[in-house]
């Protein structure tokens, strides 16, 4: 009787479960790499600036802010819905991440020019567009960009943090499960996401509170958060497609020691 080694479990794409082949293992590396970029000199020079940007989103009248936590749901519902639609055409010109950061920071400019008032009519078109810059991301990935999956995880990119908060972004627990998405479960989905995007608006709107001043700030702050969230579609959904060919847990388990040592996680 022979002690043959049992074979080595393989994942659905025939990929040993163990080991990484190195191409896969760079990648993972480089979107470590991308996560931590990200959080950059730009976000810390706003994270220095998050008190007095959080102090004036404080001191917003009491019934805008009602109306931002509100407004918030069906903003969400319409880029949703909007996305399923625009992301159906295949025939869209491929701007790339820069022709959207110039569009969201012209947007912002526009929106501060006239203080509040502007920067809330602005405010839906800039957060479909970021929503569409994050559908963009998903198509280089592979994913499709009108899918529902994809659409939801997009939401979840809106909830997971942003460039002002201290959560990094990234959770991972969405790599080894494919979301039941339907219609309850994105209305349950859209209002989880909410108050965090909500506490980001808020922000975005004080900064632009300031007629002309607000123009400089929006611009600023638009183009801020949509690299930002453009980083964290690029990462999330390249760990998603990685964690598909060779296994969600080995992917998990490299791209946190990446982020170890390059000291971000």
């Amino acid at each position: 009787m022979t002690n043959d080694p049992a074979p080595a479990e393989m994942t659905p794409h025939g990929v040993p479960a163990t080991v990484l082949p190195p191409d896969a293992l760079a990648e993972i590396a480089a979107l470590a790499l991308r996560l931590r970029r990200a959080n950059g000199p730009v976000i810390g020079a706003l994270n220095a600036l998050g008190g007095l940007m959080e102090a004036r989103a404080t001191a917003l009248p009491a019934g805008l802010r009602r109306l931002i936590e509100t407004g918030t749901v069906e903003i969400l519902e319409g880029a949703y819905q909007i996305a399923g639609r625009v992301g159906t055409h295949s025939a869209l010109p491929e701007t790339g991440d820069w022709g959207h950061r110039v569009a969201a920071a012209t947007g912002g400019a526009l929106g501060g020019a006239g203080g509040l008032g502007t920067a809330l009519v602005e405010l839906p078109a800039t957060v479909t567009l970021f929503f569409a810059a994050m559908q963009k991301v998903a198509a280089r990935h592979g994913f499709d960009p009108a899918s529902q999956e994809t659409r939801a995880m997009c939401l979840e990119i809106f909830g997971s943090g942003g460039p002002l908060a201290s959560d990094d972004g990234v959770n991972t627990s969405f790599l080894g499960t494919r979301l039941a998405v339907n219609g309850t479960s994105v209305q349950a989905l859209i209002r989880q996401v909410a108050p965090t995007l909500a506490a980001v608006i808020g922000r975005k709107l004080a900064s632009q509170a300031v007629p002309v001043i607000g123009a400089a700030a929006g611009a600023g702050v638009n183009y801020t958060f949509l690299s930002y969230y453009q980083e964290m579609a690029h990462v999330r959904f390249g760990l998603k497609r990685l964690a598909e060919r060779y296994g969600a847990e080995r992917v998990d388990l490299a791209f946190r020691d990446d982020l170890r040592r390059l000291g971000a996680g």
